[in-house]
């Protein structure tokens, strides 16, 4: 893609306005925090330290509308805590100017890194770092900045005190994700029954995992439909798999082929009511065709082999999805997923943080700088200009900034014309009315709440009233009464230009990483393909638990893949060794891959099942196979898969209980093949005639 095409793509992105289910309630209980705080505040104390609670209570509602599973109410409180600390830290060192650009370089640049640990916690520090610019304006002494850091962080605990008070739909985003995990397998099921080698992406599994974790005090008061589902869905999925397919289920035409179509239309049935009963909290209706299906699934008349027992585990494993759906089940896995709380978290954050310093390549490192690079040069252009009040600049490069390319340009167009759009509209506010402290904190209050309700929306529509709240704020404290329009959005643009340089000048591109990630992605497909197959050969000794970790760290590298080639389809980089179609082979090839692994893992044998020794010779050759391929992927070399032949070719497969494990590693080295084909870009060389060499 070429710049101006990737300028273009970007630009469109970022003025794009999403129709998006809003969420009125917690946005009206966002503004009524942010109301209560500015009026009591001003009442009490002043139009200067109402701005500094205001910004508190602001930062804490942000906060607590991220993507994150843990409770609100600790997002809300660790948001405004941090941004007290950071005003205070600010306001000590503001007198000197070289010491306060060296603050908000480190500042910035922790901020940066704190995306290794995940988005949310991204977003809330470079929200500090924004807020920081202008709250430290506010105070006149140290003592004064004491209590502003105070103020802030007493804004942040009223918001969490009204979330603990007045919640909104407990649990309803885990519910929601988990709901999502339902029903995209039920769509998998109907796919199934027109072709039955559909794919599935496990993205919604991965966020219903992720939506699933929680601390002990939390395990304790959650709803039980909530624990287990997840688990018994995710049995779900190979078994619907190997079911469907003619290599190892049901014959491809037929009285089978028809039994099996009615079990996939009763199974999306049954995950559908599910995922409904899950989401609204109410019990499991199953329709009458449905059941009647499921009540005999394993007909021997027309179901056979693997294909019947395929079934009659479909219907057990749908019966436990639906008595945990409506928290009347039990499952064996009864260990919730425990997530630490967030002070057993700082060690595994500074691990984390501490890694990416040593990753020179790193593309969380590489943001780090360009963010304090930035906010530090930001900050002193806006300090050198003739307008007054330059935080405007390193508040919006700090603010659009993101570790990849789309993102940051498509931010930086999105904030100037939000900017734009609602500086003007309360500039020319304040300008036309002057408006007093109250009217003005009103005003703030209005626009932080159409904030709160439209963010989800777009970012356009979310900088377009972030804007005119600041002025709104910021006049109703006194400050930046003077700066017009012109001085604002020209501070903004120059600001969005520095982000959208720096990011040119230092970029973090994807495109040259793809093989690296193509190569991490085959070596987890391949070990989670090898430990389903060194099941089979010792069934007795065998832990289940190897294939389950295997299968997450398959999923994690999917995920990283995908989104890796996401970023990669919009930057302005010539693809280096692997093209977009050969990237998009390859990722058809490695689907298919961990979908004959998935195959196999919903016939894994019992610890009483006979024990097929050959399968660990394959296991063994698999899992050689597949580390040197990772190896010549990332050297740019095309990979070869003869010792798996080899080993499939000396097992003929006689006296094999099952079948499904020969046929299950016969698929494997199909996939591997078509691998070899997509990476395979150069043209053949035509052989030499005989004649010719006569």
């Amino acid at each position: 893609m070429t710049w101006l095409r990737a300028l273009y793509a970007t630009a469109r992105s970022g003025l794009t306005i999403e129709r998006r289910r809003l969420e009125p309630l917690i946005a009206f209980r966002g503004a009524a925090g942010l109301a209560l705080v500015v009026l009591l505040s001003l009442d009490i104390f002043g139009p200067a330290v109402a701005a500094s609670s205001a910004f508190g209570a602001y930062q804490a509602a942000i906060a607590s509308f991220q993507r994150s599973w843990r409770a609100r109410p600790v997002l809300a409180l660790f948001s405004g805590g941090t941004l007290a600390v950071s005003t205070f830290l600010g306001y000590l060192s503001g007198v000197h100017t070289a010491l306060f650009m060296t603050l908000i370089a480190l500042w910035a640049f922790v901020a940066g890194l704190a995306w290794a640990v995940g988005p949310t916690a991204g977003i809330i520090a470079a929200s500090n770092v924004a807020m920081m610019l202008v709250t430290v304006t506010l105070p006149t002494s140290v003592l004064a900045a004491a209590g502003h850091a105070a103020i802030i962080a007493c804004g942040a605990v009223v918001q969490a005190g009204l979330i603990v008070l007045f919640p909104v739909r407990r649990w309803g985003a885990q519910r929601d994700a988990l709901a999502d995990a339902l029903a995209a397998e039920a769509d998998y099921a109907r796919r199934l029954r027109q072709d039955p080698i559909a794919p599935f992406d496990p993205e919604p599994f991965v966020t219903a995992r992720s939506a699933a974790a929680v601390t002990r005090r939390e395990a304790r008061r959650r709803p039980a439909e909530l624990h287990g589902t997840r688990g018994l869905a995710e049995r779900v999925r190979p078994v619907l798999a190997s079911l469907a397919d003619p290599a190892v289920g049901a014959a491809a035409e037929g009285p089978e082929r028809d039994r099996v179509r009615e079990l996939l239309a009763a199974a999306g049935s049954v995950l559908d009511s599910a995922a409904h009963a899950v989401r609204h909290g109410e019990p499991v209706v199953i329709s009458a065709p449905a059941l009647a299906v499921l009540e005999a699934p394993d007909n021997p008349d027309v179901l056979t082999g693997p294909a019947r027992r395929a079934g009659a585990r479909l219907a057990t494993l749908l019966r436990d999805v639906v008595e945990t759906a409506q928290g009347e089940g039990t499952t064996n896995d009864t260990e919730p997923l425990v997530r630490p709380t967030l002070v057993r978290m700082a060690p595994v954050v500074l691990r984390t943080m501490r890694k990416e310093l040593h990753s020179h390549d790193s593309a969380v490192l590489r943001h780090a700088i360009r963010t304090a690079v930035v906010a530090a040069v930001g900050y002193l252009i806006g300090v050198a200009l003739p307008f007054g009040h330059g935080y405007w600049v390193p508040l919006a490069s700090v603010m659009v900034m993101r570790p990849a390319f789309a993102q940051t340009y498509g931010r930086a167009v999105a904030r100037f014309g939000g900017t734009l759009v609602g500086v003007s509209v309360a500039t020319a506010v304040v300008q036309l009315a002057h408006p007093g402290p109250y009217p003005s904190g009103a005003l703030a209050v209005v626009c932080a709440g159409l904030m709160f309700l439209l963010m989800r929306t777009g970012y356009a529509a979310g900088s377009a009233c972030v804007s005119a709240y600041v002025v709104f704020l910021l006049g109703m404290s006194g400050l930046d009464v003077g700066q017009t329009v012109r001085d604002r959005v020209l501070l903004t643009l120059i600001g969005g230009l520095l982000a959208m340089v720096a990011y040119a000048v230092y970029p973090a591109w994807e495109t040259p990483r793809l093989r690296n990630r193509l190569a991490d992605w085959l070596l987890a497909d391949g070990r989670y393909a090898a430990a389903v197959v060194a099941h089979y050969a010792d069934p007795a000794g065998a832990r289940r638990t190897d294939v389950r970790d295997a299968v997450l760290a398959a999923r994690t590298a999917r995920i990283a893949w995908q989104e890796a080639v996401e970023r990669a389809t919009h930057e302005p980089v010539r693809h280096r060794g692997l093209s977009r179609s050969a990237a998009a082979d390859a990722e058809e090839a490695m689907a298919q891959l961990g979908r004959a692994a998935m195959l196999m893992e919903a016939h894994l044998p019992s610890r009483s099942t006979t024990p097929v020794p050959d399968a660990r010779d394959v296991a063994q050759a698999l899992l050689h196979a597949v580390e040197r391929g990772a190896k010549d992927i990332r050297q740019r070399r095309v990979p070869h898969w003869d010792e798996v032949r080899e080993n499939l070719a000396a097992w003929d497969g006689e006296g094999v209980p099952d079948q499904v494990v020969r046929s299950g590693a016969g698929l494997l080295l199909d996939t591997l093949d078509e691998l070899t084909a997509a990476l395979d870009e150069e043209p053949p060389r035509p052989r030499p005639d005989p004649d010719e060499l006569s």
